[in-house]
């Protein structure tokens, strides 16, 4: 590799997260990310764009996308709008064809980062779907009849939340990678990264209490990294006292989501 993914100054990484970034880079094959909410899976694409100097193109999946949106659109509408009301030369096809995140990545002149965000909320198929482009790196636009092939085989970071299992085939595919939760150590590297001015007793007692919380198991959505940089916040511009973390959880509403969590982790702090 000319450069090895390194994390950025503003994305915290495991030496294994790294490890498998670059990888997957190297095998150009797609990399499955998976873990809990609020661990980083979307953010991570980012940061290989920006350490690998890459630009970035983005495919957030919906229930109702479907792999060829992710390919191209004809775009009729417009060119009946055309010919009707302009003066567009609209035998020209081409000029109503628009990439999709797919497409765009594979005529991209410089190798790019792919997210494909929450694969699983898409039909059963459509990983499935998305399979022979992925391996082949070209698709066939059948109203030009021309075929588009990748310059540069892009790197594909796929997320997934577990809402669905996805195929066998599918993962075969892909290298897979779990980020697991940040443990007290990597936390308090991420929380400084946002907070750099947070006092060590601070620090202390919000880890303490975070911690605290995230262990209950009763819980029916624990706390995020996301949550816990709102909740820093909070407190620092709140002028919190950190001995006061010790007795209550003050701004309760920005780490806990739900109502029976919060009722839960009222009567702990009751006892």
């Amino acid at each position: 590799m000319e450069k090895e993914f390194t994390g950025t100054d503003n994305y915290i990484t495991s030496g294994p997260l790294r490890e498998v970034v670059n990888a997957s880079v190297v095998l150009g094959r797609p990399l499955l990310v998976k873990g809990e909410p609020g661990t980083g899976k979307t953010l991570l694409a980012t940061a290989i764009a920006e350490n690998l100097g890459m630009p970035l193109i983005r495919w957030f999946i919906k229930s109702t996308t479907k792999a060829k949106d992710g390919l191209y659109v004809y775009d009729t509408v417009q060119r009946l709008h055309d010919s009707r009301f302009s003066d567009h030369d609209v035998t020209d096809i081409e000029n109503y064809i628009r990439m999709g995140p797919l497409g765009e990545a594979f005529a991209t002149p410089e190798q790019a980062v792919l997210l494909i965000d929450e694969v699983d909320k898409a039909d059963l198929e459509f990983p499935n779907d998305l399979l022979n482009e992925l391996d082949e790196m070209s698709f066939y636009i059948y109203e030009t009849q021309k075929t588009v092939r990748a310059q540069h085989r892009p790197a594909v970071i796929i997320t997934s939340n577990n809402e669905k299992e996805l195929p066998d085939a599918f993962l075969r595919r892909c290298l897979f990678h779990f980020i697991e939760f940040p443990d007290e150590r990597m936390m308090q590297d991420i929380v400084r990264v946002h907070h750099p001015d947070i006092q060590e007793n601070l620090m202390n007692a919000v880890m303490r209490q975070f911690y605290w919380i995230r262990n209950m198991d009763e819980l029916r959505k624990k706390p995020s990294t996301s949550e816990l940089i709102d909740w820093v916040q909070v407190l620092m511009e709140g002028g919190v006292d950190p001995a006061e973390l010790s007795r209550r959880v003050p701004f309760l509403g920005v780490l806990m989501k739900k109502e029976h969590d919060v009722e839960f982790l009222r009567e702990q702090l009751v006892q």
